[in-house]
């Protein structure tokens, strides 16, 4: 019973959410995107799945606790507590130096 009552939160939000965004985004897209770049006006149900195209590629909501990533973060903070005082900073002065040919070409331009 407690997975159905999850279950129907989650879609009871998800349509909430379609209800609010999807109007919000055909309308935006309708008053930009012609006078801007001479395309067409857009459907409420093709802004929907424009919507819903966007947040699989960009991310998305994030519903469950952790969101996305966590256990790449997870991850790095576990090896970032093992690392001795000079590992870190030697980890911390390569990261803002970048790495591989981009990283070693920006240092360049740093030091002229």
């Amino acid at each position: 019973m407690r997975h159905f009552g999850k279950l129907f939160v989650i879609l009871l939000f998800l349509v909430i959410v379609a209800a609010g965004f999807t109007p919000a985004v055909q309308h935006l897209w309708n008053w930009l995107m012609p006078a801007i770049f001479g395309l067409h006006m857009i459907t409420y149900w093709q802004s929907l799945g424009l919507l819903g195209l966007s947040w699989l590629l960009f991310g998305g909501p994030k519903l469950l606790p952790g969101g996305r990533g966590g256990h790449w973060r997870h991850r790095m903070r576990e090896r970032w507590e093992q690392m001795t005082p000079e590992e870190r900073e030697k980890f911390s002065a390569g990261m803002r130096h970048g790495c591989g040919k981009f990283g070693e070409a920006k240092s360049k331009r740093a030091e002229s």
